[in-house]
């Protein structure tokens, strides 16, 4: 208990300037930011299970929101607190329904390069959408980055003096501290140091500008206008800001899952944050998710259950109750440098290098996700990077890997010749190993592929062997294929046998009569294959106890059809 009362103190102090700022950055009024903290944070604690993740508003789900809403209603008015209230509770209605459907690996479909290059992105865009804050200028809010900054650059000229040193200031604290002291929260420092500086030297009537009156209610139960119109120019950002939002949540939950040794369950962890965005909804918020900087300094202070979570929630509902009027000289460029600094981690320069090192083509979807966010806009970008990232997955499937084999002397082992130079060729046999699934994608270059083999032999026995040990999967056009294929091959007077035929494939051999095509040219094993062509095996005709085929005269089970 003495643990996570200290970690929930030590969250409770970083979110409430967090929570502020975020809101901030959606075009909400900070007390919307300070409600999304509470009562969902609580509903987490009840239905999630991470023990250290620390959910409330965050800058991508803030960012998202913000761009969603701003243009449909007008920021500041209270349609527009309708509004994100609404996308709360659609976010959680997206969450609960790919939770109680088991659908949550759907979220697979963004991987983790896109979503590398994604946070990038966003990072760039959120932290120079705060820098009219940190400047004291007026810019409008643009719908693409490069228009954001285009903007910032022509009012840079208008910079508010007093504003800007309090900003830079700010700023120059919150990154020395997170370095030297990162376990201090720095961000509670810079709102106390910042209000006294202001009310001090009074600033406010200098021109620097301060979030103002804050109401002291604690959240309470509404019903948002669930307007036909609005959850229809809603639903995309709703799916958009479950994917990216979940993919973030569930990510550092498994990291700290694992250092504990505790499992964390995807589709509860859906249900757990549905739950908690419904909440925000139902209770003056807006769409939350789990944080990374947050969950990480939850952790190190020493949180081991929920309970760490209902303290910081507690400390939220406290501030809101009491200690609102303090924050009312609280200068914007000091929530724009909390901002800024947070979203500075979210450029992972060591983890895209990581990427390009372990697979090049992954840099395709991280480069298409970065310039795509930049150039697009949240929505569109993602929809891009999530095309581009498909598109490149069935470009491998289009052209999977491909080996010929040969014999590892003394062995009854085949190995790839372009690895292993020293294994023995048979000149009259040809070998092919194909790994990946044959389907419509690949079929029609997976022929190409065994009949430029067959017209390269020109000794005896003149055989194809397909080792299909790789193949995973056949579907009705790669079965189609083989029966094209079968009398192609022999027409060059080279015979065509398979080997290593694993259960699935078998079950739509079978079904597709492809089987019964190829005879008595199937075998258990390669080696099995190349003893049979050269003479010093024969075919066991009890093809079950060959390992050939499982069949009898009666179908197979469920199971063995299942079983590879």
């Amino acid at each position: 208990m003495r643990s996570d009362l200290a970690a929930g103190l030590t969250v409770g102090a970083m979110l409430v300037p967090q929570a502020m700022a975020y809101a901030l950055l959606a075009g909400l009024p900070p007390e919307v930011g300070l409600y999304a903290a509470t009562i969902p944070v609580l509903v987490y604690a009840l239905f999630g299970t991470s023990r250290q993740l620390a959910v409330g508003p965050v800058a991508i789900v803030s960012l998202m929101t913000a761009s969603a809403l701003s243009s449909i209603v007008e920021e500041g008015s209270a349609e527009y607190l309708e509004a994100a209230a609404l996308l709360a509770v659609m976010v959680g209605v997206v969450h609960l329904v790919l939770g109680g459907g088991r659908l949550g690996f759907l979220v697979d479909f963004l991987s983790h390069s896109v979503l590398v290059g994604f946070t990038a992105a966003a990072a760039l865009i959120i932290g120079f959408s705060q820098v009219k804050h940190l400047l004291g200028i007026s810019v409008p809010r643009q719908e693409h980055f490069i228009d954001t900054v285009r903007e910032v650059v022509s009012t840079a000229s208008e910079t508010h003096g007093a504003t800007a040193a309090l900003g830079f200031s700010a700023l120059v604290v919150l990154l020395v501290m997170k370095r030297v002291a990162p376990r201090v929260p720095a961000a509670l420092l810079v709102v106390v140091g910042s209000i006294v500086a202001v009310r001090a030297l009074d600033l406010e009537a200098e021109g620097v500008r301060v979030v103002g009156d804050i109401p002291d209610s604690l959240p309470a139960f509404g019903l948002p206008d669930f307007s036909g119109s609005l959850i229809g120019d809603l639903a995309v950002t709703a799916v958009v800001i479950t994917i990216v939002g979940f993919m973030e949540s569930i990510a550092v939950a498994k990291v700290y899952a694992r250092r504990h040794r505790y499992e964390v369950e995807p589709n509860s962890e859906l249900i757990g944050l549905g739950a908690a965005n419904v909440a925000a909804g139902l209770f003056g918020g807006y769409p939350i998710t789990g944080g990374f900087s947050r969950t990480a300094v939850n952790d190190t202070a020493g949180a081991r259950t929920p309970l760490a979570s209902l303290v910081t929630a507690a400390i939220v509902l406290v501030t809101i109750a009491f200690f609102t009027p303090l924050l009312t000289s609280l200068p914007n460029a000091a929530l724009g440098a909390i901002i800024i600094v947070a979203v500075i981690g979210l450029i992972d320069v060591a983890e895209m290098r990581h990427i390009v090192a372990v697979k090049r083509s992954d840099l395709i979807g991280l480069s298409v996700a970065f310039v795509a966010t930049l150039a697009l806009g949240i929505e569109i970008g993602i929809g891009v990077a999530v095309v581009a990232s498909m598109l490149v997955v069935f470009a491998r499937m289009s052209t999977p890997h491909t080996a010929v084999l040969g014999h590892v002397a003394g062995t009854t082992s085949y190995r790839n010749v372009a690895r292993f130079p020293e294994v023995e060729l048979d000149d009259g046999i040809r070998i092919i190993r194909i790994d990946a699934a044959v389907s419509f994608v690949n079929a029609s270059k997976m022929k190409r592929l065994v009949i430029e083999y067959a017209e390269s032999l020109t000794a005896e026995p003149k055989a194809v062997i397909l080792d299909c040990g790789g193949i995973n999967d056949l579907d009705a056009t790669g079965a189609e294929m083989f029966v094209d294929l079968i009398p192609d091959v022999e027409a060059l007077g080279v015979s065509f046998h398979l080997a290593e035929v694993k259960g699935p494939v078998r079950d739509v051999m079978h079904r597709s009569g492809l089987w019964e095509r190829f005879d008595d040219r199937i075998h258990a094993s390669t080696h099995d294959a190349v003893l049979t062509l050269t003479g010093h095996g024969a075919t066991n005709p009890d093809l079950r106890r060959a390992g050939v085929d499982e069949r009898t005269q009666d179908p197979p089970s469920k199971t063995a059809q299942e079983a590879p």
